[in-house]
């Protein structure tokens, strides 16, 4: 299984924002430097994080984001159900369009299933806060300043 780039960076976004804390805000360039990954990237996912009240936007000079939840309340596996458009892992997952032909008795995709369940319940153990434990490693090799 791989995920998006997209819920890979949303990550990100929420690590980086983690790590800076609820005082202090950021820039998306910021973001983007740190991770050596465009901007244009993460003004998609900036937005998203804040449809979903996981950040909040200050508008204006001296503007920024930072996390509006609790690093300890924003739950992995909820977030990563969220920025994946689907857990299609293999074509038989796709009701809608299944292109194998052994599908109808085909017994891989339960254990297929089975095996995605497994990975999310595991994401579902852990929060944003699991992440940063390693704080000053992190902002070292994220290139941070923190106050």
């Amino acid at each position: 299984m791989r995920l998006t780039l997209y819920t890979d960076y949303s990550l990100r976004v929420l690590i980086y924002l983690g790590l800076k804390g609820n005082d202090q805000l950021s820039t998306i360039q910021e973001i983007a430097d740190s991770y050596n990954i465009s901007k244009n990237h993460l003004m998609k996912v900036t937005y998203d994080l804040g449809q979903l009240g996981l950040i909040e936007t200050i508008r204006g000079r001296g503007g920024g984001i930072r996390l509006k939840v609790a690093p300890k309340d924003i739950n992995i596996g909820k977030l990563v159900r969220h920025t994946e458009e689907d857990f299609h892992i293999v074509d038989c997952f796709n009701r809608e369009n299944p292109l194998c032909i052994i599908s109808p008795s085909c017994q891989l995709k339960h254990v297929l299933y089975e095996a995605l369940q497994a990975f999310l319940n595991v994401l579902d153990r852990y929060t944003l806060a699991d992440f940063l434990h390693s704080k000053e490693e992190l902002s070292n090799l994220l290139q941070m300043k923190l106050d």
